[in-house]
């Protein structure tokens, strides 16, 4: 068992691309062990910062701490125990998985006889045990994400970042991830970029919620739906009401009836006399959160 510290410290972390695009501003988090979301719509600058995080790129302002060690000036010690597994993941289509994760376990300067056993090990973990010995370049899509999934863990990483991991994965191969997610984060800090809700609702400790490059609020879930409870309404109107519904409320679901459309609406007031209050769930949260950063009713942090 590690008794190590671990801390992750983004201060005020900025990045401004040619043209002056500022994709981050402002930008601070602090996360401890455990499995942690960040969340937000694509183009939120989710993949900048993990970018910055996995020490591929340079803020250009601000600094990101690794138990103290600012990771722009010293990066190899985090480089060290870094996983990453970044959103476009590319692969030798020529190379075998095996021998793909040979490969970048020499990178990592892993001893071969301990990447042997660990590539074995971690193939099962990821289902691809039966296939490590075909070529990459006849995997699906989803098969390639998972061997991405098995380099990313291959120095068993103390800090483990994953970008949008699940893209490709069929349902049960989301939910054996999510598993995985949740039983390697009790040693080390995890921290899962995504933009889809179910993805980080069922494992995630705590939610940061970014948007257009800024720290919109970060909670854990159960805080975050704290926020809408008594606010979420459960309404049946018509399928030719339903336009003119979506302009004027926050509606965040909709399941077709034979008697109409039922509707979840996030509303300060009950939106008709026959809507009914209901729990509010995390994407209740999620899409109120964000519609209130857009229209400047909810303040970044200082």
């Amino acid at each position: 068992m590690r008794v190590e510290p671990m801390k992750l410290e983004v201060q005020a972390v900025g990045k401004r691309y040619r043209g002056g695009l500022w994709a981050l501003e402002e930008f601070t988090l602090d996360l401890g062990p455990g499995v942690h979301g960040l969340l937000g719509p694509n183009g939120a600058g989710k993949s900048t910062l993990m970018r910055i995080l996995a020490t591929i790129s340079r803020p250009t302002e601000g600094c990101v701490l690794w138990d103290g060690t600012d990771v722009t000036r010293s990066p190899e010690p985090l480089r060290r125990v870094l996983g990453y597994l970044p959103q476009a993941f590319g692969v030798y289509p020529q190379l075998s998985a095996v021998e793909f994760l040979r490969y970048i376990a020499a990178v990592k300067g892993l001893d071969a006889a301990v990447a042997n056993r660990r590539i074995e090990a971690l193939l099962s973990l990821v289902n691809l045990t039966d296939v490590g010995r075909r070529r990459l370049g006849g995997f699906s899509g989803g098969m390639r994400q998972r061997v991405g999934i098995a380099q990313a863990l291959l120095n068993d990483p103390r800090l483990l970042i994953v970008d949008e991991p699940t893209a490709g994965l069929d349902p049960e191969e989301r939910v054996r991830f999510r598993n995985l997610l949740a039983e390697l984060a009790a040693d080390r800090v995890v921290l899962l970029s995504t933009h889809i809700v179910g993805d980080v609702e069922a494992v995630a400790e705590s939610i940061a919620l970014i948007h257009r490059g800024r720290l919109v609020c970060h909670a854990p879930p159960e805080e975050l739906m704290r926020a809408v409870a008594g606010r979420v309404w459960t309404w049946v109107v018509a399928s030719s009401s339903l336009a003119e519904v979506r302009r004027e409320y926050r509606v965040t679901g909709a399941v077709r009836r034979s008697d109409g459309v039922q509707l979840r609406v996030v509303a300060d007031t009950p939106p008709h006399g026959s809507a009914q209050v209901v729990s509010p769930n995390l994407e209740d949260a999620y899409l109120d959160h964000l519609a209130r950063a857009r229209t400047d009713r909810v303040s970044p942090p200082a």
